[in-house]
C-alpha cells in the first residue's frame, strides 16, 4: 500500500507503547499488512522529563504532546497515538484528531492493600494522585484524607504503592487493562459518584490535515461512536478552558441515537462542586457538550478555582 514504513509516534511508557502497538495491529489487520510496513517512533516529551512538580505548575496537558506534534508537523512521523485525556482542546494549526479506537472502560480504579474502597480507608489515610480532578473528588468524598502528589508512569506508581509510600491510589482502569494489570484493581469507582476525566479510556490518533494517504488508512480503524462521545466531552472542556489546572470531569454516553452528557467542576480542595447534564440527538454532540460547559461556567465565581 505504501513503499515506506508508516511512522507511528508515541511516548515511551509501557502504556503508550501498548496503545501504539494496538493501533499498528489494527491497521495491519484492516489492510493486510505486516509489521515491516510500520515503524514505532518513540519521542520523549517534556511531561515525561518533569517528574518533580505537578503539571499544573509547568504547563499542563500540552507537555505530553508538544514534542510529538512538532515531529508530526516537520514530517518525522506520519501519525501520533495519544491517550485522549492528555490532549489539549486546541491543536496546532495543520493537525487534527483524525481517528479514535473503540473506547475502553472509562472508570477510575481504586488500588489499595489496606481497604476495599475509597470510603473504607481509615481516617487520615494517605492517597497518591497527580490528577487535580481525582484530588478534588477524593477530598469531596473524604475530607479527612491526605492527598499527595504522585507522579511517574503506571509501573512507578504501582511500585510506590507496594513500597508503602501511600495507602492507596487511583488509576485509569483502561490503562491497567491494556497492560494486563487488571488483577491490581481493588475496586472500581462508578461514574455516578466519580466522573472520569474527559476522554478517559479512549485512544486518539493525530495526523496532518490533508495527508490523504494516512487519512485513508486510518478510516478503516476509526470508531465513530467514540468520536461522537469525545466531540461532546472535548467541546465541554473547551468552554471551561479545561487543563491540568482545573478539576473537571465529564462523560458522554450513547443510547441509540440519544447522547447523554454529565459534567462536574470542583474547587481544588473539594469543598464545592457544581454538576450539570443534558441530552439530545447524537448529531448535536458538540452543542450538547458546550451547553453543559456554559451551565457550569455560569456557576463559577471569580475565586472558584482558588479553593477558597
Amino acid at each position: 500500500m505504501q513503499s515506506n514504513p508508516l511512522r507511528i509516534g508515541t511516548r515511551g511508557s509501557a502504556l503508550a507503547l501498548a496503545q501504539a502497538h494496538e493501533t499498528r495491529d489494527r491497521l495491519m489487520a484492516a489492510h493486510g499488512l505486516t509489521e515491516d510496513a510500520f515503524e514505532i517512533v518513540v519521542i520523549k516529551t517534556s511531561g515525561d522529563r518533569i517528574q518533580d512538580r505537578p503539571l499544573s505548575e509547568v504547563g499542563g496537558k500540552g507537555l505530553f504532546t508538544k514534542e510529538i506534534e512538532e515531529a508530526l508537523l516537520d514530517g518525522r512521523i506520519d501519525l501520533a497515538v495519544h491517550s485522549s485525556k492528555d490532549m489539549p482542546t486546541v491543536l496546532p494549526d495543520g493537525l487534527a484528531l483524525t481517528a479514535f479506537l473503540p473506547r475502553e472502560d472509562v472508570r477510575d480504579a481504586f488500588l489499595s492493600p489496606k481497604a476495599k474502597t475509597l470510603t473504607d480507608l481509615p481516617q487520615g489515610a494517605v492517597v497518591g494522585s497527580s490528577s487535580l480532578r481525582r484530588q478534588a473528588m477524593i477530598k469531596r468524598l473524604r475530607p479527612d484524607i491526605e492527598v499527595v502528589m504522585y507522579r511517574g508512569n503506571l509501573q512507578t506508581r504501582l511500585r510506590k504503592l507496594a513500597d508503602g509510600e501511600v495507602d492507596a491510589t487511583l488509576l485509569a482502569a483502561a490503562g491497567l487493562r491494556r497492560l494486563g494489570l487488571e488483577a491490581e484493581i481493588t475496586s472500581l469507582l462508578e461514574t455516578s459518584e466519580f466522573l472520569p476525566a474527559v476522554g478517559q479510556g479512549a485512544i486518539c490518533i493525530e495526523s496532518r490535515e490533508g495527508d490523504t494517504a494516512t487519512l485513508q488508512m486510518l478510516s478503516a480503524i476509526h470508531d465513530e461512536t467514540t468520536q461522537i462521545r469525545l466531540d461532546a466531552e472535548r467541546s465541554f472542556l473547551a468552554v471551561l478552558d479545561g487543563s491540568c489546572r482545573t478539576p473537571i470531569g465529564g462523560l458522554a454516553t450513547l443510547e441509540g441515537d440519544t447522547l447523554h452528557f454529565k459534567g462536574i467542576v470542583l474547587k481544588p480542595d473539594g469543598s464545592e462542586a457544581h454538576e450539570a447534564s443534558a441530552s439530545g440527538v447524537k448529531a448535536d454532540a458538540v452543542q450538547i457538550g458546550r451547553s453543559v460547559g456554559e451551565d457550569l461556567k455560569s456557576c463559577m465565581g471569580p475565586d472558584f478555582m482558588t479553593g477558597a
